[in-house]
């Protein structure tokens, strides 16, 4: 509860609780239905479709990476969130203004992938700003990462409605403009200014191949590899619960949009929660014992998805689902302790590792058996990342900030 006042009552942790929200809109405007206009309405064929989604990926993790590196280098992080939250609203515009094959490669292959990093780099100003208060930083963090959980919610509802009331999918990219233009206006007239902030945010002043090569260190590059092997069950989850649901008897989209909505829901209040564990249980003992839980979501689901057995698993999910989504920022923070940019780079480095590993196992999973195969995968996968974190934690702790 301090952690949440202190969100509502601080300007600066107001702001970014605003920003991480307003990513959300946009993400879960746009992201879950690019296949769709993609295909169905600008035309692509499915390997131009996946293309572009291999584009957008090396785009966001490139862009992630080389701006969480020059933040840290020169310390102008409003300057940084501003140009490429500039880049997210372009690329909806672009898709509102002339929607066609181009433009659709430019904008979801180029633009929005570039506007995504606001995202690492508002919990790098977040963990700067919540110095003063280090022993509510990890509630603080959570409580902002919560918001995006939230608006993420309220925009599927949203959506779920509009279209029920026939509203047309290229709409998406209007809500996804407005929330773009939102989030521009709010660094502009809100973000800390470059130099004038209350708290010490020092230009690190290391080269652009001296900070790569520290994120090469196996100290950071196994614990991310660990990590992506964690995430991939997350992703693996989203690409499988609409096919599973599909062949389902009795299933149908609406309770794929019920039971993706109650997942989200379910986490917001675990998020809120889980910073009260950490003062008891190790960063990578929960992450293994999210893991656990969110497998067993994931592994089950293809043979509960026809029973009403099925709706109990969105606890599970979302109880093992909030340590996946919010430790791992954090532990990166603590990782590289000195370079709060260069961490929060490493969430997009995780979902490319995580992305690898969850199409692999789709890949064997469905070559030689079915979705129950590559949920189980999926799931051994992730389960073997979390072991082999918490085992790497106990064998070779690295230092935690005081």
């Amino acid at each position: 509860m301090t952690a949440l006042r202190l969100v509502l009552t601080l300007p600066i942790f107001r702001l970014l609780a605003a920003v991480i929200g307003l990513v959300g809109c946009v993400n879960a405007s746009i992201m879950p239905y690019q296949s769709l206009i993609g295909i169905e309405r600008i035309g692509l064929s499915h390997a131009a479709f996946a293309a572009v989604m291999v584009l957008a990926s090396a785009v966001a993790v490139t862009t992630s990476v080389y701006v969480g590196i020059l933040s840290d280098q020169r310390a102008n992080r409003r300057q940084i969130a501003l140009v490429t939250a500039s880049f997210g609203l372009a690329g909806a515009a672009l898709m509102l203004m002339q929607p066609n094959a181009l433009t659709f490669v430019i904008a979801n292959g180029v633009l929005l992938p570039v506007g995504t990093s606001v995202f690492g780099q508002t919990f790098a100003l977040n963990r700067l700003a919540s110095g003063p208060h280090p022993q509510h930083r990890e509630g603080i963090q959570a409580t902002i990462r919560a918001a995006m959980s939230v608006m993420f919610l309220a925009m599927l509802v949203f959506w779920t409605f509009a279209f029920a009331a026939g509203v047309d999918v290229m709409a998406v990219y209007l809500s996804g403009a407005l929330a773009s233009l939102t989030l521009v206006a709010l660094i502009l007239g809100f973000w800390p200014r470059d130099g004038q902030t209350t708290w010490a945010d020092r230009p690190s002043g290391l080269k652009l191949s001296r900070a790569l090569a520290q994120l090469a260190r196996p100290m950071v590059s196994l614990r991310l590899l660990c990590l992506g092997a964690v995430a991939s069950s997350g992703i693996l989850y989203m690409v499988l619960v609409s096919l599973i649901f599909e062949q389902a008897a009795g299933r149908g989209p609406s309770d794929v949009a019920l039971y993706v909505g109650l997942v989200a829901g379910c986490e917001v209040p675990f998020m809120l929660l889980m910073p009260r564990y950490l003062a008891h249980i190790p960063r990578a003992r929960l992450i293994l014992i999210g893991t656990a839980l969110y497998i067993c979501h994931l592994v089950f689901m293809p043979v509960l998805a026809p029973t009403p057995a099925i709706w109990g698993m969105t606890l599970v999910a979302g109880l093992g689902g909030t340590a996946m989504l919010v430790l791992p920022i954090s532990y990166y923070q603590d990782l590289l302790a000195t370079q709060p940019g260069t961490a929060a780079a490493l969430i997009a480095l995780q979902k490319l590792v995580g992305d690898v590993f969850a199409a692999i196992a789709f890949t064997i999973g469905t070559a030689l058996g079915g979705y129950a195969l590559v949920a189980l995968i999926g799931g051994g996968v992730a389960l073997t990342g979390a072991v082999a974190l918490w085992w790497l934690d106990a064998r070779r702790p690295f230092a935690q900030p005081t």
